[in-house]
């Protein structure tokens, strides 16, 4: 017997709509509701105060009036049932809900049990990797697609490693890309409190990740021509692009990797449910293309002073993390911890318009596959490609996770029945010519050969 919905069914639900990070999502949302070329017809969002979500919508409408087609839906992420009542009435639900770690199981769980597809900005290593060994089977039976960091963490990240690994032309191979980030503004960068928050958590709860990893069974490693890469010095200058750099422990490495370990086993990347042939030609043609690469993430700044502060900033949070009074005080005070970097009450609207990235990708590696495979092999060319954008935490978020929202809406069939994936397996093939259509550019800057 055919079945009915019992609720109204919307296209897109925004929880966490209310919050920092999730206005932003619904003002960007609202540019493509019911537009002809978009598929986003039906729209709600959700948070616990009614109060909160009727201000965010005036907020994000402004200066037009609210579309009275948007609805507004109570839920909390202590209250399954009605996360349960919210994932049953949606195609696809956006959580900026953080941290994650705290907030984001229930609505993962609540997807997964509704065969409601979910997208999430988290950048929490450990919860992407609990996620995935808890729900990934429940979600391939209920065609749920789960995919965590589809914000600034990690879509330029894997967007910006496939782009250079393609620019290697065989017979040459890359062996290393490292990523360089580069904030700027205007005015003073100032980060959502949230993402902080995150960071500390995350440090003082290192120890459950690596208990994670080692009760899952390893999985295998890309084969990757030539040497590990070098260590290199604490402190990096590039001269190509005029950064002083240090290594910066973020999530994009991790997700970066568990994307390359997805596509050993598929080396096509993901069919679709019901994919078109035309379909499967472009995805077999793209992830022919993508080499595996070492890959790291280093944080820059023009000056030494800014690379000083960088280093304080996380020798602060790596130090006071581990203990109970440490957090409390990072958490009271995340101003005067992070040089005012990061603090409760965000960045302003003046602050978010003037701000904007660069994301560096220079990548080593050998002109001729067969010279990786000689003793004491050192790589022989370099490409240097460049993603730049807005501001990275309420423009550059919103825009990927939307663009990675629509391609769910549009293109369902041609993706995955269900699962817990990183985002470049799942959206790789489709992802940047939207991404370039929305403000966020792919240059490439230089290809050179590197001197014995």
């Amino acid at each position: 017997m055919e079945t009915t919905q019992p609720y109204p069914l919307y296209d897109i639900i925004i929880l966490g709509a209310s919050g920092f990070t999730g206005k932003y999502v619904v003002k960007e949302a609202l540019k493509f509701l019911n537009t002809s070329s978009s598929p986003l017809k039906t729209l709600a969002i959700a948070g616990r105060s009614h109060e909160k979500l009727v201000k965010t919508l005036q907020w994000a409408a402004h200066p037009s009036s609210p579309p009275p087609e948007v609805s507004i839906i109570t839920a909390n992420t202590t209250d399954p049932p009605s996360l349960l009542s919210l994932c049953s009435q949606a195609k696809v639900l956006l959580n900026c809900v953080g941290p994650f770690r705290i907030h984001g199981e229930p609505v993962v769980a609540a997807c997964a049990a509704s065969g409601c597809d979910y997208l999430d900005i988290s950048g929490e290593p450990e919860f992407m990797e609990r996620m995935e060994a808890k729900y990934h089977e429940k979600a391939v039976k209920t065609g749920s697609l789960v995919v965590s960091a589809c914000g600034f963490d990690s879509i330029p990240a894997e967007m910006g490693v496939m782009f250079n690994s393609r620019q290697w032309v065989a017979p040459a191979v890359p062996n290393y890309i490292y990523a360089y980030v580069s904030l700027e503004s205007d005015k003073r960068i100032v980060g959502n409190f949230a993402t902080y928050e995150s960071a500390v958590l995350g440090v003082a709860n290192m120890d459950k990740l690596q208990e994670l990893r080692r009760s899952r069974p390893r999985k295998p490693r890309p084969v990757i021509p030539g040497p590990h890469p070098p260590k290199g010095p604490m402190i990096e200058y590039q001269e190509k692009i005029g950064l002083r750099a240090v290594k910066l422990p973020s999530a994009d490495a991790v997700v970066v990797r568990r994307t390359l370990v997805t596509l050993i086993e598929n080396p096509h990347g993901l069919p679709g449910i019901n994919e078109s042939a035309e379909h499967t030609e472009k995805r077999e043609a793209f992830w022919s293309s993508v080499k595996p690469a070492h890959f790291g993430v280093k944080v820059g700044s023009k000056s030494l002073l800014g690379i000083y502060l960088i280093i304080g900033v996380g020798i602060f949070i790596g130090l006071l993390s581990r203990i109970s009074f440490g957090r409390w005080l990072l958490l009271k005070f995340p101003s005067f911890f992070s040089f005012g970097w990061f603090r409760k009450t965000g960045p302003s609207e003046d602050e978010v318009r003037s701000a904007s990235f660069k994301m560096w990708f220079v990548g080593h590696g050998f002109s001729d596959s067969s010279l990786a495979s000689e003793r004491n092999s050192k790589p022989d060319m370099q490409i240097i490609t460049r993603i730049m954008g807005p501001e990275i935490g309420y423009v550059t978020t919103p825009i990927v996770l939307l663009q990675c929202a629509l391609i769910l809406l549009s293109q369902r069939e041609n993706l995955p029945k269900g699962g817990v994936f990183s985002p470049g397996i799942v959206f790789g093939s489709d992802l940047k010519e939207r991404l370039q259509e929305n403000g966020i550019s792919f240059d490439l800057i230089s290809k050179s050969e590197l001197s014995a």
